[in-house]
């Protein structure tokens, strides 16, 4: 049992920071402190400190100690190429997907710029809002060439469309180039978001590759604008 004291611990803050108890941005006992409270080694309390870290509930900073994060907001990895339910999971807080629309469509002007092709090419346009803590706080509205995706359901699309690109069809999604910008709700947005009263959304656009570079999705992901924050990571060239 002493072994998995760690994981006491762990778990006993996370607690605390989900339920409010400790709030974001406020500083965690010192280490000496928490060995104090908790009547046990400054290694047992550095593996406590560490699994926090890593899972996102809190960030240590050299010389002044550990902050507490907000984890009201859910990482959203800018350079990573994640499905929603990959996210949502990692939350561990019930999470749904809505279809409101799953149709196969010509693509009209836009659509046809977006994914470099003609207008003889079909695609298929899916409207799903994704509800967090039965909270809709994303519009996702994707397009996906038809040719690399021959058929898809609603059962599909309230899961995992990738699940089912890489499982079932056997194809490579590899990379994305992502365009961010924060703009003001369209009726769309009033109509399939739990917007309350926020006047801005925050909108990623997803052009999306398969392994031989082929673009094969269009997506814009539409964001409540306090439910997110999105990460990165960047080094400075030497």
């Amino acid at each position: 049992m002493r072994e998995n004291k760690f994981l006491s611990i762990y778990e006993e803050i996370v607690e605390q920071i989900q339920s409010g108890k400790l709030k974001p941005n406020e500083k965690l006992l010192s280490e000496n402190e928490l060995v104090e409270k908790y009547e046990t080694s400054r290694e047992t309390i550095r593996k406590a400190l560490n699994l926090l870290s890593q899972n996102g509930y809190i960030q240590k900073i050299k010389g002044k100690g550990s902050f507490v994060l907000d984890v009201g907001r859910f990482d959203f990895p800018v350079s990573g190429l994640v499905s929603f339910k990959e996210i949502a999971q990692k939350t561990g807080k019930p999470w749904r997907t809505i279809v409101y629309e799953l149709d196969e469509m010509k693509p009209d002007d836009y659509i046809q710029k977006q994914l470099h092709i003609a207008g003889k090419d079909r695609v298929w346009k899916i409207i799903r809002a994704r509800e967090l803590e039965n909270e809709r706080i994303i519009l996702d509205k994707d397009f996906i060439l038809k040719k690399y995706v021959p058929a898809l359901t609603k059962e599909i699309c309230e899961g995992s469309i990738y699940e089912y690109i890489e499982g079932e069809l056997g194809l490579a999604i590899s990379f994305a180039k992502k365009e961010i910008s924060v703009d003001e709700p369209t009726e769309e947005d009033q109509r399939y978001l739990d917007l309350k009263n926020y006047e801005h959304v925050v909108v990623v656009k997803n052009y999306v590759y398969l392994e031989d570079a082929s673009l094969f999705q269009y997506t814009e992901s539409r964001h409540r604008l306090d439910k997110f924050k999105f990460v990165d990571f960047a080094r400075r060239g030497q």
